[in-house]
């Protein structure tokens, strides 16, 4: 990302976004072996990478054959990925080209929608003929590097500041919305706990972005999500009086919020004063804006 951004300061504000069709699906087993052994001389590995290329997935409790592809999410296929893409780095680069890939994601940055064009059409013929892959057309584009995202990251046009793609930011909200569905019976402790283990991975990952706003955001909004839960928790009248008296909550405020007819959402903004920011901090939840200053 940081490369790339280099890129577009230099004044390659043009930027072909090459998607490549299902590639850990469709990749030849006899054309990665080849490039495997051009390395590697110990016949008993490349048996084992054969056979594990072989071995076949489950999917719904049957055995499917893999003839052609690697198996999707397992620890070798992005390592084999880079050994049969490392001849579209060394062909990018002998063409003098500026690009960024990672795995099968590839970015190559011009200084023209024209000249794009060109390598697009280009490089193309070279992944499907001598790779032997599929260029998604439907997926791959010239254009601004502002207008596409890459490994969950976009630009700011002037500054080519990196930030959060839009698909991140909602596939990150339709995660929380599942972490905190209040129709799941578990414990706010077991809730906070898996909540924590998925912050924090994210923010490790994305603490490139300029996202000191998107975190504030998501902390207000994360904690009305468990007030939400809590609320559903608290699902006598009786409970709810107790529970919020024991939060300093006045009796007559108490009474009045207790037997409210609202929704537990609709709830979850007016119990914000009694349960703040620190009542969540001292049942462990972790914060992203405070875990994104720190690594900034």
């Amino acid at each position: 990302m940081k490369q790339a951004q280099r890129y577009i300061q230099n004044g390659l504000k043009w930027v072909v976004d090459m998607d490549l069709e299902q590639f850990f699906d469709r990749v030849n087993h006899d054309m990665l072996m080849a490039r495997v052994a051009r390395r590697v001389t110990d016949k008993r590995v490349l048996k084992l990478i054969r056979t594990y290329l072989n071995a076949g997935v489950m999917a719904d409790g049957a055995l499917e054959r893999t003839d052609e592809g690697t198996p999707r999410g397992g620890p070798l296929s992005p390592l084999l990925a880079n050994i049969l893409l490392d001849d579209l780095d060394k062909e990018l680069t002998k063409r003098g080209l500026r690009f960024v890939r990672y795995a099968d994601d590839c970015n190559i940055f011009v200084a023209s929608k024209r000249a794009g064009e060109r390598v697009m059409e280009s490089v193309t013929r070279f992944v499907e003929g001598k790779l032997k892959l599929k260029v998604n057309r439907d997926k791959s584009a010239v254009d601004r590097p502002w207008n596409r995202k890459f490994l969950g990251f976009s630009f700011l046009s002037r500054q080519a500041t990196i930030r959060l793609a839009p698909k991140t930011i909602s596939r990150f909200k339709e995660k929380i919305r599942e972490l905190t569905d209040r129709t799941q019976s578990i414990s706010m402790e077991e809730r906070i706990l898996r909540l924590n283990r998925y912050l924090m991975g994210w923010i490790g990952y994305f603490r490139l972005a300029s996202a000191k706003t998107h975190c504030q955001n998501f902390d207000q909004w994360i904690r009305r999500r468990l007030r939400m839960c809590l609320w559903k928790q608290w699902k006598r009248v009786r409970t709810r009086i107790r529970e919020l008296r024991a939060l300093g909550v006045p009796n007559w405020a108490a009474l009045v919020m207790a037997n409210s007819r609202r929704g537990a959402w609709e709830m979850s903004r007016n119990t914000n004063n009694a349960l703040p920011a620190s009542y969540w901090e001292a049942k462990g939840l972790k914060s992203l804006l405070s875990r994104y200053l720190e690594l900034r």
